[in-house]
């Protein structure tokens, strides 16, 4: 059943500046047709049902840019569209009642995509909150000129971000929650270990209005699991995303915290060797799952077939639904997802490329709209279907955005350099001990 072309004589072949602008493109029309033109807001995913998520929009303001300088929108629309949709946030309600759409400058997870209030009882979201202030801070160092409408965009950002309560959000502890709930209070889980959680303490740490203190950076690293896996030294987290979030934004190449000055790496060189881990435990795909292997790995948070169990050439298999599965420890159920080897593109060129190359062999949509779908599972067989196995019916508006920026930073660093101009980034850095490199 492995679909693998590992054979293919051009499969190393490095992608034309065309290949990579392709994918680009077509991953990116999702936040041009999958957004609400009355209000900017972003559908999570492709779902005619589903509601905005905050990630999404965050995701969709980050990649205006990249809309700029690839010739899709022309500079004065795009700053309009980076305007209304601030603008729209910044008039939505904070308050503490159940029906609002955020409290204390944070956001709930989704937002009614008309309206923009809180839908399912959903979590106010401290890290999907992160990628919205971390979008809106793109735009505002993007949009640097004397224009009004450039001058609004900063403006608005500016306000969107420095109304966040960081210290509200620790719940009189050092580390940050996950979250709140009007109905029940915080959520018990705090960001602690390495994660994602990184882009959230370095906003929470350069906030001018309400910054955590450094001390809290120092309770989120001290838990930090150093390891050897298969032969490589790194800084542990499963899941591949975690490795990628934070980097979308900052570039972390030589510039180190006080963890990485003792163990002599960077956070890039990290995330480098995370993705050679997954490569390697799928090559040796010890749970024998079909498709594994050299050209066909990435483990993360993702869409699969769903809550069962079954029995498949006499083994009895349980399969998830939408959950983080990581790697080499799990959770793993066969599941893999080709966004996530894109937004590896930077750290690791020279397996991502025929890895992605072999996904692009497969029925998996890379050059049809919104491009790869979201994730796939050869081991899960689905009658009827063109590939004869699962492969995810949606695209996920908070994975188009690592394809898009991952794919930009890896042809010209766009990303990165706007966000070294940006100053909470920056103060961020410092205060969590940065130095070294850019900074």
């Amino acid at each position: 059943m492995s679909q693998q072309l590992s054979t293919a004589p051009d499969l190393h072949r490095m992608p034309t500046d065309q290949d990579l602008g392709r994918l680009q493109f077509t991953t990116l029309l999702y936040y041009l047709q999958c957004t609400n033109p009355d209000n900017g807001l972003v559908r999570d995913k492709t779902s005619p049902a589903s509601p905005a998520s905050i990630a999404a929009i965050g995701m969709a303001l980050a990649t205006i840019p990249v809309v700029v300088e690839r010739g899709v929108v022309i500079r004065q629309f795009a700053v309009k569209i980076a305007r209304q949709r601030l603008q729209f946030l910044l008039s939505c309600p904070q308050g503490p009642e159940p029906d609002a759409s955020g409290y204390k400058g944070f956001f709930y997870h989704f937002l009614d995509i008309e309206t923009g209030r809180r839908v399912w009882d959903c979590e106010l979201s401290t890290v999907d909150s992160a990628f919205l202030f971390a979008g809106a801070l793109t735009v505002a160092a993007y949009f640097d000129g004397d224009a009004a409408e450039e001058i609004e965009v900063r403006r608005l950002a500016t306000e969107l971000y420095e109304r966040a309560d960081w210290n509200w959000a620790c719940d009189r502890g050092l580390t940050l929650t996950h979250g709140w709930r009007p109905e029940s209070g915080f959520i018990p889980h705090r960001w602690r270990g390495y994660d994602e959680g990184l882009l959230l303490y370095i906003l929470g740490l350069g906030s001018p209005t309400h910054p955590l203190p450094p001390e809290s950076y120092a309770a989120y690293t001290e838990s930090y699991e150093w390891r050897n896996i298969y032969g490589r030294e790194l800084l542990y987290s499963g899941p591949l995303f975690t490795h990628q979030l934070s980097h979308l934004w900052i570039d972390f190449r030589g510039i180190r915290d006080a963890f990485m000055r003792e163990h002599d790496s960077d956070y890039f060189r990290n995330s480098r060797h995370a993705t050679y881990v997954h490569q390697e435990y799928a090559i040796r795909n010890p749970l024998h799952f079909s498709g594994y292997g050299e050209h066909c790995w990435g483990f993360t948070a993702s869409d699969g077939p769903g809550w069962i169990k079954r029995t498949i050439d006499g083994v009895e298999r349980e399969f998830f639904d939408y959950v983080a599965r990581g790697a080499p420890f799990g959770p793993d159920d066969g599941t893999v997802s080709p966004w996530v080897v894109v937004a590896s593109l930077p750290f690791a060129p020279e397996i991502v490329v025929p890895t992605v190359r072999n996904f692009a062999r497969m029925d998996l949509g890379m050059t049809r709209l919104y491009g790869f779908k979201s994730s796939f599972n050869p081991s899960f067989p689905v009658d009827g279907t063109s590939a004869g196995w699962w492969v995810s019916p949606f695209h996920f508006g908070v994975d188009q955005g690592p394809v898009v920026l991952m794919i930009e930073n890896y042809r010209t660093g766009l990303l990165w350099n706007t966000m070294r101009r940006c100053g909470p980034v920056v103060a961020g850095l410092r205060r969590a001990g940065f130095s070294g490199g850019w900074l």
